[in-house]
């Protein structure tokens, strides 16, 4: 299992009016896990307390919050302050950190290594306008694009 926090003691915040957000966790380390609102899904335990597939929140250049309803305040009976052990794991977590799965499907389509002669610059901007769009369907479609650029460039 891709563990992101393994038995790790959290304070469960308190902000007022915050609405859903009112109760959360900041989970350390989590910073640099891409993903947008939704896309990232955790289960693991609270306390003992079994949580399943909940969602965590983007920060802006900050690790990632989830919120802790009272369903999960009264099953292990802490308030805000409290310290609570945490053991998280992401669920079918599809998107990586690097771009492994775009420069795989390059290989597959014989043009990695016209990707690869490209400047950094030229190679970032390709991979970032694959990997920033919201759904599956517009990243495959992305691909298909940037293969067939790559193969207009095989001279």
């Amino acid at each position: 299992m891709n563990y992101i926090v393994e038995n790790e003691k959290l304070t469960l915040q308190y902000i007022p009016g915050n609405g859903a957000w009112t109760y959360q966790l900041i989970i350390p380390n989590t910073k640099d896990i891409k993903g947008k609102w939704g896309d990232l899904k955790v289960s693991g335990t609270i306390d003992g307390y079994e949580v399943k597939n909940k969602n965590l929140g983007p920060v802006k250049n900050s690790d990632k919050k989830m919120a802790i309803n009272s369903e999960i305040r009264n099953a292990i009976n802490k308030n805000g302050g409290e310290t609570v052990i945490v053991t998280l794991y992401l669920e079918n977590q599809t998107e990586t950190n690097d771009n492994s799965e775009i420069l795989e499907c390059f290989k597959d389509a014989h043009v990695l290594h016209i990707f690869e002669r490209l400047d950094k610059i030229e190679q970032t901007q390709i991979l970032n306008e694959i990997s920033t769009v919201a759904t599956d369907d517009q990243k495959a479609e992305k691909i298909i694009k940037a293969i067939e650029n790559l193969e207009t460039k095989r001279r």
